[in-house]
């Protein structure tokens, strides 16, 4: 098992910087999920970990060792790409032992590693296919077994699902999980998609236009963000974002009133640095509302969704941002009817609307 470390890495492209002087440790074994919206550097900043970008400045550390100009060869790396990039003519077989022919590895060895890879991927019964007679999953997990049979230190997953329709996608993120396990090897994961981050996920690195917002546990990430933009994109569906008005302050007791709701004043504890008129977010996850919570929603409901174990309200659909409800079971919500939505404040999170940075 082998650690990653990033120092003050920087990229950029003529006169547009890309990746603005990243801090990271990766620790051996670890699964760490890259995650942002699109453009925010993600696949960026893991290709400069493959050497398939040349860092502006900086440092990357593998096993100890400075790889920042080592050839993506020799640093010890595998990737695996969102295009199966297989060998149309070849069979599975020999695509993924094609890598190892090209470094002149004994005939013997390679057959046993593809063979050792097969059985941990499930594809013993496939080696003399082709990749037309395979489906996306099979073919995704041929261009997985290229990587193992390397023996990498590190592998690399550059959104490799984003092909495959949903319920592949499902199926495949549980193999890759399953696989970390079985390996016990470093992996680094790069993908857009907050549900495989959390399932996945170790470490997760939250990042945006180059920098990186935040790094934590799926759970901590949830539970603990430290501004808006993770709070808002960790999570399924998103956080609600309702502005408020700090009435009174209190010690570390802050009564908050919402401006764009009814629903009356209601207390949040633990708050420090909020003076009284300053005006505020209040974040609520959907999942979070409960009928037994004592701050209320005055709204109107647009749409409900019901999605089999779990139903959602939708109110000011018309919008950039409608307020999302989570609804209990049994819950009386009509669309087009008026509703009493409740929270508990000690669930909420606060937020400073300018800085965006959390309120604590």
């Amino acid at each position: 098992m082998t650690n990653v470390e990033l120092t003050q890495l920087k990229k950029s492209f003529g006169n547009v910087d890309v990746i603005h002087g990243v801090d990271l440790s990766i620790e051996p074994g670890e699964f760490a999920v890259f995650v942002g919206p699109s453009g925010c550097g993600k696949s960026t900043l893991l290709r400069l970990v493959a050497g398939l970008e040349d860092a502006t400045s900086g440092e990357i550390s593998i096993g100890g060792a400075d790889v920042t100009r080592v050839d993506p060869a020799e640093r010890g790396v595998a990737m695996v790409f969102q295009s199966y990039a297989l060998y149309p003519h070849m069979s599975v077989e020999e695509n993924m032992g094609f890598g190892l022919r090209m470094t002149g590895t004994d005939r013997t060895v390679i057959r046993e590693r593809v063979h050792k890879a097969a059985q941990i991927l499930h594809l013993e019964q496939l080696l003399n296919r082709r990749p037309k007679q395979l489906s996306g999953g099979q073919r995704q997990r041929v261009a997985i077994g290229r990587a193992i049979v390397r023996e990498p230190k590190v592998f690399l997953f550059d959104e490799p699902l984003s092909n495959l329709d949903a319920e592949l996608r499902v199926q495949m993120r549980l193999e890759i999980a399953k696989l970390h396990n079985d390996l016990s090897a470093t992996m680094i994961y790069v993908t857009h998609d907050q549900v495989e981050a959390m399932t996945l996920a170790d470490k997760i690195v939250v990042l945006k236009d180059g920098r990186i917002e935040q790094v934590g546990a799926p759970l901590e990430l949830y539970g603990n963000p430290d501004n808006v933009f993770v709070a808002g994109f960790i999570g399924s569906p998103k956080m609600n974002f309702l502005k408020a008005r700090a009435e009174s302050v209190d010690g570390d007791t802050v009564s908050l009133a919402l401006s764009e709701h009814k629903g009356g004043a209601f207390r949040m504890s633990g708050i420090s640095g909020v003076a009284a008129g300053a005006s505020v977010l209040v974040g609520v996850r959907p999942e979070h509302f409960d009928p037994s919570g004592s701050a209320q929603i005055e709204t109107h409901i647009d749409v409900i969704e019901h999605l089999g174990g779990v139903s959602y309200g939708y109110s000011g659909t018309g919008g950039d941002d409608p307020l999302t409800i989570g609804l209990t079971e049994g819950d009386t919500a009509k669309p087009g009817q008026s509703y009493v939505a409740h929270f508990d404040p000690k669930r909420a999170f606060l937020f400073d609307p300018s800085s965006g940075l959390r309120i604590r």
